[in-house]
């Protein structure tokens, strides 16, 4: 019998299962297809790259700290391809209308992430990817069966049975412990009967999308004066096109793939007909036209995927002798790129709990009951965001509010962990904040009810004032806003940081020389 029996080698699954070994336990890893596959979940942020260096680094997968960022990553792992990603561009568009540029960049937004390419996040190609981490978790002892159908999980006092399709045959597998680190309605859920719960304000959605060649570069149209001052290449990022009922993600890989695609409300997929794979794409397109032009000799070298229906929630996360990654107990959209930060707080508490109370029954099960609960509620905190932006996609400053506020979360939750404070913030996107959750809280009902713009960026205005450390808050740059030292050492008090503090979190993170 095996300690951890994980089912599903996406990234998270053995990043877990490489973890687990790393405290001594015996780990079987069991995927469904084969590596190299197909995937898309690519963009990583600076939440998400800290959190990946921190468990990495925690647990001595030295070989692993390198993909944290864009310079140690092209140096140390050359041969596993990534895109360059500067920050997050959007831009709004109108249907039947090219982009208007408009004089005062109202249809744009552009937020830096990081001052230059070295310390950059990156787009995980995570066919090649994920392939590494898994020869990596074979390295390092864990047991791995691919073309492994799970059909059912019973789980009892005495551990997991796992009963698969293994090449053709059936095949057994037994565990102490079981961990699902697939996706929606995973093995684990099915066998358990977890229920579907609702996301209470974010409508259901739909989403099509594939991996292309000779993606035309939004610099080279060019799509607006003054593109080439922007404070990083436009291109360089994770581009967001945004119209009403829907966005498009374009992303750059340094093999000249680009990951491109839809996701669209019930209403707006339905009218684009997208189940039709690439003639709902083409229909998308004729609405857009820069979009168009940007794919006009832009040539598929995937299978399109049709996905009927992008959200879900189910639960509970966790149980005695099981456990759901966030992966599988649920997603929201991948508007905000936040899907790795999700995955990875996940395996963080996880590990905890399995490294600390693995030999003390009730231990264990408090610290699973914890689990649920954080992962319930990191994801209904982002869900608030997204339902708030999905309200108004197509109203773009509307849009452009709620973007700064969620950013203005993610930033401050990030500053606090890299000052050794990570509970200084309330967890994910401060959603337990004492000063600001409440107040974030109504901006998104308000944007999600309609409220007029003005109004609603007064409300916005009031908590940057108090909270933002990215610059958010300065009208000069509206509505570019690159990555400034000055603004951490500006605005250290509000995160309660000594000068000393400040310069060394800059110095670590590589926002100025070390």
């Amino acid at each position: 019998m095996m300690d951890l029996a994980i089912i599903g080698s996406g990234f998270g699954g053995t990043l877990m299962a490489m973890v687990a070994r790393s405290f001594g336990l015996s780990v079987v890893l069991l995927e469904k297809s084969s590596h190299p596959r197909f995937v898309i979940g690519e963009s990583s942020t600076p939440l998400a790259d800290l959190l990946w260096l921190e468990l990495t680094q925690a647990h001595g997968l030295t070989s692993l700290a390198p993909f944290a960022k864009w310079g140690t990553w092209r140096r140390a792992h050359p041969e596993v391809a990534c895109g360059l990603k500067r920050g997050f561009t959007f831009y709004g568009h109108k249907a039947g209308e090219p982009f208007a540029a408009a004089e005062d960049r109202s249809d744009q937004l552009l937020v830096g992430a990081s001052p230059r390419d070295e310390v950059a996040d990156t787009h995980w190609f995570r066919e090649e990817f994920d392939h590494f981490l898994v020869r990596e978790a074979q390295r390092l002892g864990v047991d791995y069966f691919d073309h492994c159908d799970v059909q059912e999980v019973s789980v009892g006092t005495g551990g997991a049975r796992i009963s698969a399709r293994h090449n053709g045959s059936v095949r057994e597998f037994q565990s102490r412990f079981v961990i699902d680190a697939s996706n929606q309605r995973g093995p684990l859920s099915r066998s358990l009967g977890l229920a579907e719960l609702p996301l209470p304000h974010l409508p259901p959605t739909q989403g099509l999308y594939t991996h292309f060649r000779n993606v035309a570069r939004l610099g080279q149209l060019p799509l607006h004066p003054g593109i080439e001052k922007a404070p990083f290449p436009v291109d360089d990022a994770a581009v967001h096109h945004v119209f009403e009922g829907g966005w498009i993600w374009v992303l750059r890989f340094v093999n000249g793939v680009t990951s491109a695609g839809v996701a669209a409300t019930d209403a707006a997929a339905t009218r684009l007909g997208l189940h039709e794979g690439a003639a709902g794409w083409e229909r998308l397109l004729g609405e857009l036209p820069t979009v168009a032009r940007q794919f006009a000799k832009a040539e598929t070298v995937q299978p399109w995927v049709y996905a009927p229906r992008l959200s879900f929630r189910t639960g509970p996360a966790a149980g005695p002798g099981w456990a759901l990654l966030p992966s599988a107990a649920g997603f929201v959209d991948p508007l905000l790129s936040s899907g790795f930060t999700l995955t990875l707080l996940g395996i963080e508490r996880l590990a905890a709990a399995l490294r600390d109370h693995w030999k003390s029954p009730d231990g264990l099960t408090a610290a699973l009951g914890s689990y649920a609960v954080e992962t319930t509620a990191d994801m209904l905190a982002l869900e608030k965001f997204i339902a708030a932006l999905y309200a108004r996609l197509g109203d773009f400053p509307a849009f452009t509010e709620i973007a700064r506020l969620y950013f203005c979360a993610v930033i401050h939750c990030e500053t606090t962990r890299r000052l050794g404070r990570p509970g200084d913030s309330g967890g994910f996107l401060m959603r337990n904040h004492p000063e600001f959750a409440a107040d974030a809280n109504a901006c998104c009902d308000a944007a999600i009810a309609g409220e007029p713009t003005p109004s609603l960026r007064a409300r916005v205005d009031a908590l940057l004032k108090k909270f933002d450390l990215g610059g958010l808050e300065d009208e000069t740059r509206r509505p570019w806003y690159p990555v400034m030292a000055d603004d951490l050492r500006r605005c250290r008090g509000r995160v309660g940081a000594s000068e000393s503090e400040v310069e060394s979190l800059l110095r670590r993170s590589g926002l100025v020389p070390g």
